[in-house]
C-alpha cells in the first residue's frame, strides 16, 4: 500500500484566545499542496518504521515519530494485533508550519485502518496526537478550521490559482512562537465566500497570520523568504513557520517563480506548482 501525505498550507491563522488547559484556539483556512511524503505500508507482525528520502535527515524512526505513534493507538483503539511494516519516504522539510508529521501520521491511520480491516480514528480520537491530525485526515479538500483544531468545515470552493513554498531551511520551535504572542487575541477569520482569483486574495492580505511577527522575531531567516514572495498577489506564511507561501494566477506561473527562487537561493526547500 502506497499513500501520499501532502504539505498542509495555512493560508491565513488567526489565535482567537488560550483555553484554561494551555491549548490556543485558533481560526484557519488550510489548503493542502500538490507536494507530499509517501508512506508504504506492508503486512508483518511487529510494527516497525524506516525513515529514507532527501528529508529525512533528524527525523526520528522510533517511538518519537507521529507515525509510529498513530499505528500505536489505533491498535490500542480497535483491539488489533497485527502488525505492519511501515517506509517514510521524507520530501517535506520537517518542523515547517506545513504538518509534515501530522499529515504522515494522518496517512498512516488511513493506511493501516484499511489493512487491519478496522474503523479508522475520528477527528476527536486523533486530536491527542496533534491539533494538526483532524485536518491532515480530511485532506484534500480545504477547510477552515476553529477551537484547538478540531472543528472543521470545508471551505467554499476557491478560485483556481498557483502555489509556491519556500523554507529557508531552519526549523521554527512552535511554543516560543505562540508564547510571543504575550497574550493577545484576535477575532476569528471574516467570512468567506467563493470569489474570483483577486478577491480571494484581498480577503487573505485582511486575513493574515497572527503568528508571522513573533515568528519573524525568532528566526533571522524568514524575513527575507517572506519578502522573495511579497510581489505575489498574496502571500505569507504558514503555521508557525519558516514555510512560506505566494499564491500565482496560474501553477505554470508558479512552478516559474520556485524556479527563479531555487537559482537565487540554493539553500532553501522550494516548490511550485498546484495546489490539489
Amino acid at each position: 500500500m502506497r499513500l501520499t501525505a501532502p504539505a498542509k498550507v495555512n493560508l491565513a491563522l488567526r489565535v482567537t484566545g488560550r483555553r484554561a488547559d494551555g491549548y490556543h484556539e485558533l481560526s484557519s483556512l488550510v489548503i493542502f499542496a500538490g507536494v507530499a511524503d509517501v508512506l508504504e505500508i506492508a503486512p508483518a507482525d511487529g510494527l516497525t518504521l524506516s525513515v529514507d528520502g532527501p528529508r529525512a535527515g533528524g527525523v526520528p524512526g522510533d517511538g518519537r515519530n507521529l507515525v509510529l505513534a498513530a499505528a500505536g493507538r489505533l491498535r490500542e483503539a480497535r483491539g488489533v494485533t497485527a502488525g505492519a511494516a511501515l517506509r517514510l519516504t521524507k520530501y517535506l522539510p520537517h518542523g515547517a508550519g506545513i504538518g509534515g508529521g501530522s499529515s504522515d501520521a494522518a496517512a498512516a491511520l488511513t493506511g493501516l485502518a484499511e489493512l487491519w480491516g478496522v474503523a479508522p480514528l475520528s477527528a476527536e480520537e486523533a486530536l491527542p496526537l496533534g491539533a494538526d491530525l483532524p485536518v491532515c485526515l480530511a485532506a484534500p479538500t480545504p477547510q477552515l478550521m476553529a477551537g484547538i483544531g478540531e472543528r472543521l468545515s470545508p471551505a467554499p470552493p476557491l478560485p483556481a490559482f498557483g502555489l509556491v513554498l519556500a523554507n529557508p531551511g531552519v526549523a521554527v520551535p512552535t511554543g516560543p512562537v505562540f508564547a510571543g504572542l504575550e497574550g493577545r487575541a484576535s477575532p476569528p477569520l471574516p467570512p468567506l465566500e467563493a470569489a474570483p482569483f483577486p478577491e480571494f486574495c484581498a480577503w487573505l492580505r485582511a486575513a493574515g497570520n497572527d503568528l508571522t511577527d513573533p515568528a519573524r522575531a525568532l528566526c533571522p531567516a524568514l524575513p527575507p523568504v517572506l519578502e522573495a514572495l511579497s510581489a505575489a498577489p498574496a502571500s505569507g506564511m504558514s503555521g508557525s513557520g519558516a514555510t512560506c507561501w505566494a499564491l500565482t494566477e496560474t501553477p505554470a506561473e508558479a512552478e516559474e517563480m520556485a524556479r527563479t527562487l531555487a537559482r537565487a537561493h540554493p539553500g532553501w526547500w522550494v516548490w511550485g506548482g498546484a495546489p490539489l
